[in-house]
C-alpha cells in the first residue's frame, strides 16, 4: 500500500502504539496521519512548523504526537483532533533533528544541530533542567531505555552517549567505535543492548551496562546506515540505508537473515 499526499521528502514515520495509525513528517513542513489499515488520511495535514518536520513520535497512550523541526522547535499535537497543544517548545538554537516520548509519557527528549539534548515536561511543555551537553556535534537520534531511566543519543561526533534521564547527567564514557556520524540508535526491548547505525556503513550492537561493542561492526550496506531498530522480541535488528536496501540481522550472531 502506498500513501501519497506529501509534496516533499518524507523524513520520519511512526506507528501509533495500537498499530491503527501512522504519522509522517515531511520536508513540506507538515505532518500527516494515516489509517494504517486503509492507507487513507484521517484528517487534514497538521500545520504549524515553518520548516522541515524531521521527526515524529506518538505518546505511549497514542493520544498525543510530538514533532521536531528544522525551525528549531518541538510541537505537541492532539491526535484525535489534529489541533496543536500549547505553544511550541522552544530552547534549542538550531534545527531539532529527533524527538521521543518517555515510556510513561510524562517527558519528551529532543536532540538538535546545536549539539544538545533537552528534556521537556510532556504535559506543560516546560523545559526540565538545563540542556544536556557532552556531544561535540549535532545530535541525530535519541531513545529512552524501556524502563525510562536512561537516554541514548547518537551524534555527528561519531559517538553514542548515555544519560541519566532524571538528572540529565552523562552515564560513563561515550560509546566509541564508529568512524563517522551515528545516525540512529535504539534500545532492545529488555534494555540490555543498544543498536547503532552510522555513516561508516556499519551497524554495532552494544552492551548498555558495559558500553562495549558486543557485535560488529556489522558490514553489508554499501552506503550510510540511516535507521536501525530491534524487533519486538529482541531477536533481530533491521537497518535501512542510502544504498536503498533494508537488511535484517540476527541480534545474537550478527549474521544477515
Amino acid at each position: 500500500r502506498t500513501m501519497q499526499g506529501h509534496t516533499h521528502d518524507v523524513l520520519s514515520v511512526s506507528f501509533s502504539p495500537d498499530g491503527s495509525q501512522i504519522a509522517s513528517g515531511s520536508g513540506d513542513n507538515t505532518i500527516r496521519i494515516w489509517n494504517a489499515h486503509t492507507g487513507k488520511e484521517i484528517r487534514e495535514p497538521l500545520r504549524g512548523h515553518t520548516y522541515w518536520v524531521r521527526s515524529v513520535s506518538f505518546s505511549p497512550d497514542g493520544k498525543r504526537l510530538a514533532s521536531a523541526s528544522g525551525d528549531g522547535t518541538v510541537r505537541l499535537w492532539d491526535v484525535e483532533t489534529g489541533q496543536r497543544i500549547g505553544q511550541p517548545l522552544q530552547g534549542h538554537t538550531r534545527s531539532v533533528f529527533c524527538v521521543a516520548f518517555s515510556p510513561d509519557g510524562n517527558r519528551i527528549v529532543s536532540g538538535s544541530h546545536d549539539a544538545t539534548l533537552r528534556l521537556w515536561d510532556a504535559h506543560t511543555g516546560q523545559a526540565i533542567g538545563e540542556p544536556l551537553w557532552g556531544h561535540s556535534n549535532y545530535v541525530s537520534s535519541v531513545a529512552f531505555s524501556p524502563d525510562g531511566k536512561h537516554i541514548a543519543s547518537g551524534s555527528g561526533d561519531h559517538t553514542i552517549r548515555l544519560w541519566d534521564a532524571e538528572t540529565g547527567q552523562p552515564v560513563g564514557d561515550p560509546l566509541q567505535g564508529h568512524d563517522s556520524s551515528v545516525w540512529s540508535v535504539a534500545y532492545s526491548p529488555d534494555g540490555a543492548r543498544i543498536v547503532s547505525g552510522s555513516d561508516d556503513m556499519t551497524i554495532r550492537i552494544w552492551d548498555a551496562q558495559t558500553r562495549q561493542t558486543v557485535l560488529g561492526p556489522l558490514q553489508g550496506h554499501e552506503n550510510e546506515v540511516t535507521s536501525v531498530a530491534f524487533s519486538p522480541d529482541g531477536k533481530y535488528v533491521v537497518s535501512g540505508s542510502y544504498d536503498r536496501r533494508i537488511r535484517i540481522w540476527d541480534a545474537q550472531t550478527g549474521q544477515t537473515v
